[in-house]
Formats: structure tokens, sequence, C-alpha cells
């Protein structure tokens, strides 16, 4: 058996560890060193040799290392899906990074007027930029979609008949239930029509002294294809305000450009529900608008004011933070620049040849193959439409542990894997990043 008197004590590798003490602080560098130890203590138990004071102190730095590398880390999204959920959906403009950084790295002026030196309100911040880029007539923003939709309902059908069709009782990403939320709102939900038709004269027969508004929800992350109807939003509002009932349309990804003029079906937009007669129209803010988490809510200016003062909204109030990031992302698109500063419409609208160059640069540098693939938008949006797009494929012989090997490198980039292939799509790879995915291929 190896002798345990060689261990070092806990204070002799305590006065060969200043430099973690000065990193990391006395206790957890005394923890890590204990935990060490104790390992060591066990494998030399079952006669593994004794390590070393300076192996043992190593062991301690890597794990406090370990310990102190933060979980929400930045990645590389080289997989082709632009709004990945689980890599945070939207990354930010240059412009909404910097108003991150002024919003929070000092004080604000979120609830202040600044001439008169009074208290003001911090909804007005964004809804200016809101109605101007909309049409709207007015707007407010809670923290997300979800939340958005439970206060609709919350303020405006507690206790009162909401009707909506059987075919969009949806259920979108986390378990998130139309009726689910319709049920927590206190509002009574009247289902009509069926899962794949739903007709005007179904919602028309279901309008009674109970009923307060009509709810369409977009059904963002499926397709029902075949033997399907639907009524228009435009006859849904007619009916609607014949019976004086209020119009709520949630449409879920919040496009404010329209998806098919870059070649994948169309997404409705919140300025064409507007159009359409919605009373209120509802959505996301980090999903196709390229902005971050946030709830939409804009329209007539009576309901939006009746949803400020809803005790609910404070509950579920957007912070100065993605007030700051969303208004200065929907500034890109009042001054007609989304398309070249919003990185996911710079995804969506990037030639082919431009990808290519890319893909081809990356394989001129590291070998492989450049090979025809195809991007998704993902985020919920528009499901089954994809994007023409060129890959990098790296000559690998096990996909899989490659795939591994580059989500564990600095900063870790995440790629896909298919048809026995490892590929990389520049689509989803900001610019600046390509030397980054360059070096860790390299790496492989």
């Amino acid at each position: 058996m190896t002798s345990l008197r060689n261990l070092p004590s806990i204070d002799a590798l305590l006065r060969a560890s200043t430099a973690l003490v000065d990193c990391y602080g006395h206790v957890q560098v005394t923890e890590a060193l204990r935990r060490v130890v104790d390992e060591a203590r066990q494998a030399a138990l079952e006669d593994a040799p004794v390590p070393s004071e300076a192996e043992l102190v190593a062991r301690a730095a890597d794990a406090l290392a370990r310990a102190a590398r933060p979980t929400l880390r930045p990645v590389i999204n080289a997989t082709g899906v632009i709004l990945h959920t689980n890599l945070g959906r939207a990354p930010l403009s240059d412009e909404a990074l910097a108003a991150l950084a002024g919003g929070g790295g000092g004080y604000s002026t979120l609830e202040y007027e600044l001439e008169a030196g009074v208290r003001d309100k911090r909804d007005r911040h964004i809804e200016r930029i809101l109605t101007a880029v909309t049409g709207a007539e007015a707007g407010m923003v809670v923290n997300n979609n979800a939340a958005g939709v439970l206060l609709a309902l919350t303020a405006l059908a507690q206790g009162r008949a909401a009707i909506i069709s059987r075919g969009q009782l949806v259920e979108i990403g986390g378990s998130f239930r139309v009726p689910d939320v319709m049920a927590q709102s206190g509002a009574i939900m009247v289902e009509v029509g069926t899962t794949n038709r739903t007709r005007l004269r179904d919602y028309a027969t279901a309008i009674d002294e109970q009923a307060v508004c009509i709810v369409r929800a977009h059904a963002s992350n499926f397709k029902v294809v075949g033997f399907t109807e639907t009524v228009p939003l435009a006859d849904l509002a007619a009916l609607a305000h014949q019976h004086g009932l209020i119009l709520l349309d949630d449409i879920g990804s919040g496009a404010l450009l329209d998806t098919a003029a870059f070649g994948l079906s169309h997404e409705p937009t919140a300025q064409e529900s507007l159009a359409a007669g919605a009373d209120l129209v509802m959505f996301s803010g980090d999903k196709l608008l390229g902005g971050p988490q946030a709830g939409i809510i804009i329209g007539r200016a009576d309901l939006i004011e009746t949803l400020k003062r809803h005790p609910l909204a404070r509950a579920i109030r957007a912070d100065k933070l993605a007030l700051a990031a969303l208004g200065a992302t929907l500034e890109h698109y009042w001054r007609g620049e989304a398309l070249e500063k919003v990185p996911i419409w710079r995804m969506i609208s990037m030639t082919l040849d431009a990808i290519r160059v890319r893909a081809e640069a990356w394989a001129a540098q590291v070998g492989g193959d450049v090979v025809a693939a195809e991007s998704t938008v993902g985020g919920g949006s528009l499901p089954g439409d994809t994007l023409p797009t060129w890959a990098l494929a790296p000559h690998v012989t096990q996909p899989n542990v490659a795939a591994a090997r580059l989500r564990a490198g600095d900063p870790p980039v995440i790629a896909r894997v298919s048809d026995d292939r490892l590929l990389l799509d520049p689509r989803t790879v900001l610019p600046e990043q390509d030397s980054l995915v360059v070096a860790a291929l390299k790496e492989l």
C-alpha cells in the first residue's frame, strides 16, 4: 500500500497556492484542496501513487477554474438554425448591444422626465417607436409573449367568454399551451369548429351575452395541411365588431418584414393584423423581430390603457435592459435598415454566393468539402421551411466525437451532424467569428 504519510498537509498546500488564494479567496481554495487531497487519499488506499504537492495544487486549480466558469456562455452557432431556441434565439445588433451598455452601465431616465424633473412612466420610451413602426394607436411591452397573452385575457376577459377555434389550441415550446393560459386568466374558453376546419358561422353561433372577445392564435410552430379551412382575420374582425366584441390576435413570431420576399412562407406581420382590424396584436421580441426577449402588445389606445392599469402588468413588465435593446432594434425598422443591421435578417437575406465564399475560405485553411445543405429559421417560426445554403464538411472519421470536441472548445462551436457528416453552416456564424471557427477546426 502506498504510504499516506507522503500526502502534503492542507497548510503546506495553501502556502504553495498563494496565487489561487488571490484569485478565488481563502475559503474556496481551502475547500478545493481538501477535496483533491481526499480523492488522492482514497486512490492511494487502492495502491495509486501519491501525487506531488505541485500536482495537487494543479488539480485544485483546475477544479476551481471549472467551478468558476459560468454555465451561461457565449457560443458560435454553426448549426444553420437562425433562431436557435437553445442557443438564445436572436443575436442583437451592435446598436442594441450599445443601448444595453448605456442603459445598464449607469443611471438612466427609466421612470424620470428630465424637463419637468418628475417621475414618469417607463412605457413612454418604447411606445413612441412601436407606434411609429407598426402604425398602431398605442403599445406596451412585457417580459414575453406568453405574458402578453395572459395579461390581455386577464384584463379584458376574466369571467367572460373568449371564443377560439379548436384548431388554434396550440402548444409551443416549453409546454406553453393556449388552453392553460386561457384558464389561468379566468376567461371562459369557448371552442368552435374542428381541428382542421373552422368557418365564420362557427364563431357567429357561439356569440352570446357572455362573449367579450374572439381570439386568434397563430400556429407558428406547425402546419395543418390537406382538408383545412380557416377564417380570414378581416372577416373575424368584422364579425367581432358587429357584435361589440374585441378581436385579440396572437401572431407569435413578431414578423415586421415579409418573409415571403426571401423564399420562405408568408408569416403574418403585425402591420397586417392591425390593417385587418385586430384590436390588439401580441407577439415576441426575440424571434422574427430580432431583438431581446419581450412580449409586445399593440393596438387600440383604450385597450392598451386598460392593460397598463391592471395589477398583473407590473408583475410581468419588461426591465430597463430589454426596453433599451428593443428600442434600438425597432429603430432599425423605422430607419429602413433592418436587413443590414438586424443579425437574423442579415442571415435570412444572405445570398448563396456570399455563403459559399465563406465556406470555401474555411475549407482553404482547414480542408474539407463545401457541400450543399439547408438552413432553417427555427425558434418556432415557419415550420418546415428551409433556405438553401453551403456548409463545410470537415474530413473527420467520427463526426459525433468531433462535434463534441468543438463544443468543448473556448469559445464552444456548435455544429450539426447530418448523414454521418459534420457540417458547419456559415449562414448563422457572425462574420467576425470566422477566424474563431477556423481556429477551432484546426484544433481537431
